[in-house]
């Protein structure tokens, strides 16, 4: 079996985002096949002002690839990561092509075999996988807005609750007293109202859900040593499950100095990429769960590794997903094998129609678990309609 040709596809292509002040667009890479078997892989570059760069870089990786048996993924592997100059060094762009197409060549074999993906990794570990409510303080409900008052974030948990989720997750200081994302300087010291309005969120939180509720502290590294510090120690005290980027994403001695100074579980990994970018935390013992994501820390194959590699320091599994249905299905393939698995991100995305509708499958936990997808491969794929609306060229 060799690939033919790579279609590239960037979702939601001329219309507005369907997340409210972020734009979101996936980019999602198609590998076909001379035996008509094709796969689906997305890149981890939905949000953050990255579309055009992830689109570029799944097309000039693809170029790579053509001619290639689709089942070598980790021959495919290595010539993404060695043969082009700047793939060792890596970065966010460089390993979610390399990410795409891996997930991509990984539902190939899939199909190939008639097996779903969790079958090949080496089977269930996880008979069905627990699920947390992900990014409150957009609120959780068909269209996002940013949350202010704690009584706001009151009533997002509880939305959560009923859905049947024991888990959510926040970040109390993303938005300031006007609504406005990312305008307050979390760094240095907080001010007063600044410390007192994200204590005073969480207490809402914790409050509305009882005792028996966890809760997921998010910081999106906007705060510094200093500051997160100051915000852990504070919020010690309402049994935080753990504490997510409160530095630098790549900076292990940071990272290392907040783990030691507040009680709380250390937790990051969406923004550390591949084995290598993993080391120095799992080294210095400063994270406790990791959170790869599959579209671009290095997809399933890297992912795996990453994973297998954290269950020798004992730590914890949440891989991070924030994109469509495809990047949702790959996550819930490798949690189902992994024996360090702990949680599984739902998003606040994952429940927007226009995004679950983008797909042939929805994948929802019921009353706060997944069952575990069984379709051959990933267990995704793209409407006709999806692919036929988006911006799309093809490599051959």
């Amino acid at each position: 079996m060799k690939i033919t040709s790579v279609d590239v596809f960037r979702l939601f292509h001329g219309k507005p985002s369907i997340l409210d002040g972020t734009e979101f667009f996936p980019t999602v890479v198609r590998i076909n096949t001379d035996e008509g078997i094709s796969g689906f892989g997305e890149l981890g570059l939905a949000y953050g002002n990255s579309q055009q760069a992830a689109f570029g870089m799944a097309a000039d990786f693809a170029k790579l690839i053509i001619g290639m048996d689709p089942l070598n993924n980790e021959e495919i592997w290595e010539k993404l990561f060695r043969k082009p100059f700047w793939g060792m060094g890596g970065g966010t762009v460089i390993f979610s092509g390399i990410s795409a197409i891996d997930i991509a060549l990984w539902d190939i074999k899939g199909k190939y075999f008639n097996a779903p993906v969790h079958k090949l990794l080496g089977g269930k570990t996880n008979g069905r996988l627990r699920a947390y409510a992900s990014q409150l303080q957009f609120d959780w409900d068909e269209r996002t807005k940013g949350l202010v008052a704690p009584e706001e974030y009151a009533e997002a948990t509880r939305k959560a609750l009923k859905q049947g989720y024991d888990c959510i997750k926040v970040d109390p200081v993303g938005y300031d007293l006007e609504g406005n994302w990312m305008r307050w300087n979390n760094y240095g010291i907080l001010q007063y109202d600044q410390l007192k309005v994200a204590v005073d969120r969480v207490a809402a939180m914790r409050e509305a859900g009882g005792d028996a509720m966890d809760i997921i502290i998010e910081l999106h590294s906007l705060t510094d040593t200093n500051t997160a510090v100051q915000l852990g120690r504070e919020l010690e005290k309402f049994r935080i499950f753990y504490y997510e980027e409160p530095v630098h994403p790549l900076n292990s001695v940071s990272m290392k100095e907040v783990s030691n100074r507040v009680n709380i579980p250390i937790a990051s990994g969406e923004r550390i990429y591949s084995r290598w970018g993993y080391r120095p935390f799992f080294e210095d013992r400063s994270i406790n769960v990791i959170q790869p994501d599959l579209g671009n820390c290095g997809g399933i194959t890297e992912g795996k590794k990453i994973c297998d590699m954290g269950n020798t320091y004992d730590c914890a599994v949440q891989v991070h997903v924030c994109g469509g249905p495809v990047a949702e299905a790959a996550a819930l393939q490798l949690e189902a094998v992994i024996p360090n698995f702990l949680i599984h991100e739902t998003h606040i995305i994952n429940t927007i129609k226009a995004n679950t509708e983008s797909c042939k499958y929805s994948y929802q936990p019921k009353n706060g678990y997944y069952e575990i997808p069984d379709r051959p491969g990933i267990g995704q794929e793209l409407t006709e309609k999806t692919m036929e609306e988006a911006y799309k060229i093809t490599i051959n």
